[in-house]
């Protein structure tokens, strides 16, 4: 049976934030690490401007999904299992504005200042306090954490989709075709 897939538009964004997210989360876990460096701070200023980047593409990738709504769960579905990708999905929106949210807040906290790209400072989102900073910094930690495992079960449940229920719930978001064998 053959699946109503996201427009062309939504699945660009959804694989460009994956991977935007899945980078400043491998930045995320070397550069605090690192030596005091210039490349521990190339390292933070990159996992920055990565996620503001990620927070304007889910902000219009979310207004994307509100104006062009996403295809229907497949009938064959338990109603169990299309409130759980539901949830999911509103999950993971939620962890992509609060990760990099709460990540501005704690810098922002701690003192630092985010410069876009070199090219534009955003505005603190909250005065200079030392305590609710690494407080902010533990929280932004703790729902990236949090985040990965979610998208770790996105994954799993698009492999099950494939492999075991040998559906096209998982080529709804490619813009290829997919061969089961």
């Amino acid at each position: 049976m053959q699946l109503e897939k996201y427009p062309l538009l939504s699945q660009l964004l959804h694989w460009l934030v994956a991977g935007l997210m899945l980078a400043a989360f491998g930045l995320g876990i070397t550069m605090t690490d690192l030596p005091m460096s210039p490349q521990k701070f190339s390292w933070y200023a990159y996992h920055k401007w990565i996620g503001i980047t990620v927070l304007a593409l889910v902000l219009f990738r979310l207004l994307n999904r509100l104006f062009k709504g996403a295809p229907a769960s497949p009938t064959h579905m338990k109603t169990w299992e299309k409130g759980v990708a539901h949830l999911t999905h509103w999950a993971l929106y939620g962890l992509m504005f609060g990760v990099p949210l709460v990540g501005w807040l704690s810098t922002s906290a701690l003192g630092f200042p985010v410069v876009y790209l070199k090219l534009w400072k955003l505005p603190d989102l909250v005065g200079k306090d030392e305590m609710l900073g690494q407080n902010l910094q533990d929280l932004h930690g703790a729902l990236a954490w949090t985040m990965l495992v979610l998208i770790g079960l996105h994954i799993l449940a698009a492999f099950k989709h494939h492999f075991i229920d040998r559906d096209e719930v998982l080529g709804r978001m490619l813009p290829w075709s997919v061969k089961r064998s």
